[in-house]
């Protein structure tokens, strides 16, 4: 059963979706490859009581790594680059080269690039924290001014 909620966040609205209870979806207002709102199931504040607690502490300042049980529908190699993102540690970030290369295969740069940008669940999954290989920013579903936001947000809590 796919239920969903919107909650409100320094980013905007942030539209939350569960299969089962388990999030699977973290969509902003106006993202790329966002899918059809008719896709997200009945509203129900139910099964995100945990994901909202930790994203609220994230946006404190107070969190740095979430631990909500995730649903990430996707390819197997999407689903490894999904898995690397979260390896990133917070305040940080990397290339989509060096990506590819801890995934072991250093020629696949573009395709994480495309993996990255049909990430379902931003910001717990911080497909933000990907960077272009000189330094700069490079697409981001959410816009590029969000994607900054979130970097600059994590650096300067980092500081702390």
């Amino acid at each position: 059963m796919r239920q969903h909620t919107v909650i409100d966040s320094p980013y905007g609205p942030l539209t939350l979706v569960a299969d089962d209870g388990v999030l699977s979806g973290l969509y902003m207002t106006g993202q790329r490859h966002r899918p059809g709102e008719e896709t997200f199931g009945g509203r129900d504040e139910t099964p995100f009581g945990e994901t909202v607690e930790q994203l609220m502490a994230y946006f404190d300042g107070e969190l740095e790594h979430f631990t909500v049980a995730l649903r990430l529908n996707g390819t197997p190699f999407q689903r490894s680059v999904w898995d690397q993102l979260r390896r990133i540690p917070y305040g940080e970030t990397r290339s989509y080269g060096e990506l590819a290369v801890a995934l072991g295969n250093p020629q696949a740069s573009r395709a994480v690039g495309l993996a990255n940008g049909r990430n379902p669940v931003g910001i717990i999954v911080p497909c933000h924290r990907v960077i272009g290989a000189a330094g700069g920013l490079t697409g981001y579903g959410g816009g590029l001014e969000r994607k900054q936001r979130l970097l600059d947000f994590e650096r300067g809590a980092a500081l702390f």
